[in-house]
Order: structure tokens, then sequence, then C-alpha cells
């Protein structure tokens, strides 16, 4: 299992997913968001894992300006704004290898073990 969990260090939901792996022992890279964010190749995977760009928008977003700029966007610009503005996007992602899901999914991760 090679688990990467991207999301911010005060978001509840990613310290969450944090302490899920950390309990069952499980090794995962954090990726700060903020700091880092995500590769093209990462952001595909996880587009591709999730199905839809648009669940992976948070639309709680308090950047504004760039909700409002992808609002009315076709899916091609909406995926390329979504991955220059990646603090649109929900967290955490938590990704393991051609899977991932969004959000604190502890249903879905306990069938990666």
């Amino acid at each position: 299992m090679n688990i990467q969990i991207f999301g911010t260090k005060k978001c509840f939901d990613t310290k969450k997913a944090e302490r899920y792996f950390k309990e069952r022992g499980i090794k995962y890279q954090f990726i700060d968001m903020k700091e880092k964010g995500m590769s093209q190749g990462e952001f595909n995977s996880v587009k591709q894992a999730i199905g839809d760009i648009n669940k992976m928008i948070n639309d709680k977003c308090k950047d504004k300006e760039a909700m409002s700029r992808i609002q009315y966007a076709s899916n091609i610009n909406k995926e390329k704004c979504v991955f220059e503005n990646q603090q649109l996007m929900f967290t955490p992602i938590v990704r393991n290898g051609k899977k991932a899901t969004i959000g604190y999914v502890p249903e879905v991760w306990k069938d990666w073990e």
C-alpha cells in the first residue's frame, strides 16, 4: 500500500484521515496542499479515480474569486482552473496507487488494507 494524504494542517477531516492510518500502523505520506499541492500526474490520477472533476470541487471554498471563474467554465477549462487553484478541492484526498477518495471515507479505506 502506498498511501498519500493530500490536505491542509488545519483541516479536521485531514487530521481524522491521518489518525485512521496511524492507528492501523499503515504508513502514509502527508502532502500539505498549501505548501506543495499535487503534480499534474497525481491530479490526473485522482480525477480518473473519482470520475468527475465536479466531485473534487468544494463549493464552500473561501476563495470566491476562483470559484466564480470555474462556475461556468467548460470541463476542460474547469480542470485547468482547479489544477491551478488547488485550494478549490475538497480535502482530504487520499490516494492509494490508482485508487483515490475525497473526504473522510474509512469504509472505503478498510478495503485497501
